[in-house]
């Protein structure tokens, strides 16, 4: 069992950067693939970016890649999501979630959710 806590989020102005954590609790953080979705108003949950167990290889959605940089502590159980030049349309709750995947991007593939934590980036 992980139970993951979301961190970080808050309000922007478009243009500007925030860093998103997320901790986990229990001993097996290491052998779980990890992924950040959001999910805006009337929209469904939609993959940003994700990480191997091991941290070699990320992944990320077209909208984010060259803005958002994922990355993973395993010694302190802990991932996170650096979004830079922060868009409006960026705006939306963010999830992280753990499971076997291996970077993937349907959220079916991750068994652990997080609470969510709002972004929100005026224009």
């Amino acid at each position: 069992q992980v139970q993951l806590v979301e961190s970080g989020g808050g309000l922007v102005q478009a243009g500007g950067s925030l860093r998103l954590s997320c901790a986990a609790s229990g001993r097996t953080f290491s052998s779980y693939g990890l992924a950040w979705f959001r999910q805006a108003p009337g929209k469904e949950r939609e993959f940003v970016a994700s990480i191997t167990r091991s941290g070699d290889y990320t992944y990320y959605s077209t909208s984010v890649k060259g803005r958002f940089t994922v990355s993973r502590d395993n010694a302190k159980n802990t991932v996170y999501l650096q979004m830079n030049s922060l868009k409006p349309e960026d705006t939306a709750v963010y999830y992280c979630a753990g499971g076997k995947s291996f970077g993937g991007s349907y959220p079916s593939e991750y068994d652990y959710w997080g609470q969510g934590t709002q972004v929100t980036v005026s224009s």
